[in-house]
């Protein structure tokens, strides 16, 4: 048996409650992963109230990243071994003891990092990487903008555009993020709840506007990022907590030659999941091994008080990411 956290049907995060349940076992090509700590992120709330099921086959209970130990493998090419430490994508079930896991999700543990900072990594680098490099196409010397920096994506966004060259701007609601954001790379960093961001980076890039524009705001932000997009532009879409619809100018995007774009990360297949995994170990692993890329840790809480984790996310206080930690882990 292991203890988990479960749903008990959808609302805030009072349904969110430690029960036990019989542990999974690995099939062909998957690990159990012994969970030292897991990730807290916007689809955990989203699915909790309701919003987002998981797909097809995939485990009901909440969690999309982990840390731990190989605990068993299943049938077929072995490419970790028990007690392996490693981190990894799941697809479901991170809120837990025990995890069941593609193989080829699995990431190795930082040398540098804690379990519980090694948690913090696979959704959020998964989600950097495939959208602001694959999707977003950033490129060394151009500039880039996420919006929301300071949460788990957007410190992560700042840090990882920085390393690979990019001028990085920010906007984040409130002086004290702000001023985190720039501590992290950022060159300036807007509170949008006093700024304009549009005028203030047009103007900060010489009226050139800005190359890749990372969004999970949405709304009047859609045709605010058009306004701020530089020819040939691209602006990529990830969530929308102010609403998936807009008014748009597509005249804008078709006279400044703009892509906009987006993605999902929990639908994708097994392979193309591995193959973001493959880049991650490749690129962005060795700048994390060496110290230049970190986690920024918001808070760490009992995996029995994932209801407080929620809480904390949806408030919207935080700065950097939420874990969960397993007791005894």
């Amino acid at each position: 048996m292991m203890r988990y956290i479960d749903m008990e049907k959808p609302g805030g995060p009072e349904v969110l409650v430690p029960r036990e349940v019989e542990r999974p076992v690995p099939g062909p090509g998957e690990v159990l992963i012994r969970v030292i700590a897991a990730g807290v992120n916007r689809p955990d709330i989203l699915q909790r109230q309701g919003h987002y099921p998981p797909p097809p086959g995939a485990s009901p209970i909440l969690g999309l990243e982990v840390a731990g130990y190989v605990e068993a493998t299943g049938s077929g090419r072995r490419r970790w071994h028990s007690g392996d430490p490693v981190c990894a994508l799941t697809n479901g079930g991170g809120y837990a003891e025990y995890v069941v896991v593609p193989e080829t999700q699995c990431l190795t543990v930082p040398g540098r990092l804690s379990m519980e900072e090694a948690a913090a990594l696979p959704e959020t680098c998964f989600t950097v990487w495939s959208n602001v490099f694959d999707r977003g196409h950033l490129k060394e010397g151009e500039s880039f903008l996420v919006h929301g920096g300071a949460g788990g994506i957007g410190t992560m966004a700042i840090q990882a555009a920085r390393v690979f060259g990019a001028r990085v701007f920010a906007t984040a609601g409130g002086d004290e993020k702000c001023r985190a954001c720039e501590r992290l790379g950022a060159e300036i960093a807007v509170n949008y709840r006093k700024e304009d961001f549009v005028d203030l980076l047009r103007d900060a890039t010489g009226g050139k506007g800005v190359d890749v524009i990372l969004d999970m705001v949405g709304g009047d932000y859609i045709q605010r990022n058009i306004r701020l997009a530089s020819m040939d532009g691209r602006i990529v879409s990830i969530a929308f907590l102010r609403g998936s619809r807009a008014e748009v100018d597509f005249m804008r995007v078709m006279m400044k030659r703009l892509t906009l774009t987006g993605s999902t990360l929990r639908s994708r297949s097994s392979a193309e999941k591995a193959r973001i995994a493959r880049l991650l170990s490749r690129h962005l692993w060795p700048r994390v091994e060496a110290g230049e890329i970190r986690p920024v840790m918001a808070a760490r809480f009992p995996l029995a008080a994932a209801a407080d984790a929620h809480r904390l996310m949806e408030s919207g206080g935080h700065i950097g990411k939420i874990v969960l930690t397993v007791e005894g882990g």
